[in-house]
């Protein structure tokens, strides 16, 4: 029963072998090895396993967490009656975990959240059977550190990034490092999935400030209570190519002039 604890507790921390490894202080090995009831724990590794998931040793070694039934209950007492207000360093309840699929080799996928899903991905972005559902690839020059995910957006907001772009990005765990203008996917429940350059408010006023980079669309704010992840973006994937010598702001005015025009025609 251990070795399918450790396997479920594992995935729902969102941790690869190695990095499980890392917080237990054993070999990468050791953890494949208890995973797959090769090799039993040691007293004081299961003292630290029951710690890191925050369950008491008794749990871990007599409750068949790979249940959901069960996993979900003690997921629940698990959780604060209450959380803080202001701006977190990272999600307040240290369980809200974030949800991955692996490869047979355990290399994390990098999920792409296309335009179709995106109002399902607000409902089943920690869920790993809606996870498992969307496609899936790797780019091996995103190297081994972090967490990525792909976002297909939509809009001119971002010009010269078009509509239908797919925004590669990393997941941020904490939200007070972010650097002004940095280029991120934020998840919210009130403005779902959008690709915008961020400004961090957090310290003063727990609020993102969220810029375009078409000087069409206005910044506008939005309350870190409301976010649910953000992930800097890190790379694109577009079939559509820059059109050569056409400055941003040229290639807003067109936009606002086709939009006028279009305006024009309704009324028409």
């Amino acid at each position: 029963m251990i070795n399918t604890n450790l396997k479920f507790w594992r995935r729902e921390l969102s941790l690869t072998q190695a990095q499980m490894a890392e917080k237990l202080g054993i070999k990468r090995s050791l953890v494949g090895a208890y995973e797959e009831g090769r090799a039993e724990p040691k007293l004081t590794t299961l003292v630290n396993m029951a710690r890191l998931f925050g369950i008491s040793l008794d749990a871990l070694v007599t409750t068949d967490f790979s249940k959901k039934s069960v996993a979900k209950a003690a997921l629940r007492q698990l959780e604060p009656a209450s959380v803080t207000p202001g701006p977190p360093t990272r999600p307040a309840n240290n369980l809200r975990v974030l949800a991955l699929t692996v490869d047979k080799e355990e290399n994390e996928n990098i999920e792409l959240v296309p335009l179709k899903a995106s109002a399902g991905y607000l409902n089943g972005y920690a869920d790993p059977e809606y996870l498992e559902e969307l496609p899936k690839f790797r780019l091996p020059m995103l190297g081994q550190g972090g967490t990525y995910r792909a976002f297909e957006i939509s809009g001119d907001s971002m010009l010269p990034i078009a509509s239908g772009t797919v925004i590669v990005g990393r997941y941020v765990d904490d939200w007070m490092t972010i650097k002004d203008g940095t280029p991120c996917i934020v998840v919210s429940g009130k403005e779902g999935i959008v690709f915008k350059r961020i400004f961090n408010r957090l310290k003063d006023r727990a609020v993102l400030t969220l810029h375009s980079d078409n000087p069409v669309y206005s910044p506008y704010e939005i309350d870190v209570e409301d976010v649910v992840e953000i992930w800097e973006a890190r790379a694109y994937i577009s079939s559509t190519f820059p059109i050569a010598d056409l400055s941003l702001s040229r290639l807003a005015s067109i936009v606002l002039d086709l939009q006028q025009q279009m305006s024009t025609l309704k009324k028409a």
